[in-house]
């Protein structure tokens, strides 16, 4: 086996590096039985611009399943877990095991990075490690699971590399509802509410990515990205909590 940076590879066809799948099956406890699937999973759209022969096709629309999928599991553990929850106390629970940043943690515990299929400009810009190539390409590899194993390995692989943060999130102390403390924190320094503006939006209809800007008379505290305006304005309000 020959390592390409930081990536493991076992050949190249026409030109193509392909990622040593076999060895990240091993990582994750899965065996395939279609591993094609497992290969698109890790397939990054700027890969595809740079190759146009690969046949597989890029991960989005696993993305936009695994999604669904990660989301309905998360949902059913915490509905068994939290009986005396409510819906908006399990809402927040399952928001932060699905945020992007919790995914991206995981992707990177499992070496995810390593394995994805990027194009040159994409790789170059530090691709392997940023947060949203890492989550949606969990998310697609999710998918690929649940395509080639069914629900109960998907349930128990989730259940698996989300381990760490269901015990996290578990912890009370950790379930921060980051808009309200900001609110707090700015009513107490400045005597006024923090705003929040939407700087763009981007992608199809089933897979758009939102930016939001938290402001405090026009001073932008902090720039927050999501799948929803609401995880967007959750992430801004995060990060203006640590500048401030």
């Amino acid at each position: 086996m020959t390592h390409y940076g930081e990536r493991s590879i076992v050949n190249i066809k026409k030109g193509i590096i392909v990622a040593d799948v076999k060895e990240f099956q091993e990582i994750i406890g899965v065996n395939f039985h279609n591993i094609s699937l497992l290969e698109q999973a890790l397939v990054h759209s700027s890969y595809i611009n740079e190759n146009p022969g690969y046949t597989l096709g890029h991960n989005e629309k696993l993305e936009f399943l695994g999604d669904a999928v990660l989301g309905f599991f998360v949902a059913e553990k915490l509905y068994k877990d939290h009986p005396d929850a409510d819906e908006g106390e399990m809402t927040k629970l399952r928001a932060a095991l699905v945020s992007r940043d919790t995914l991206a943690r995981v992707a990177k515990g499992i070496r995810l990075g390593d394995f994805l299929y990027l194009g040159r400009g994409e790789e170059s810009s530090g691709g392997r490690q940023k947060k949203a190539n890492l989550a949606g390409a969990l998310e697609a590899v999710i998918a690929a699971v649940y395509l080639d194993q069914g629900e109960n390995v998907t349930r128990d692989f989730i259940m698996r590399i989300l381990d760490k943060e269901m015990k996290r999130i578990n912890r009370k102390d950790t379930i921060v509802d980051y808009k309200s403390r900001l609110q707090e924190t700015i009513q107490s320094r400045y005597q006024t509410a923090p705003g929040y503006r939407l700087v763009s939006e981007k992608g199809p209809d089933h897979d758009k990515t939102f930016m939001v800007e938290v402001l405090v008379d026009e001073t932008v505290l902090g720039k927050g990205t999501g799948k929803s305006k609401k995880e967007a304005e959750t992430e801004a309000a995060r990060l203006a909590l640590e500048t401030l």
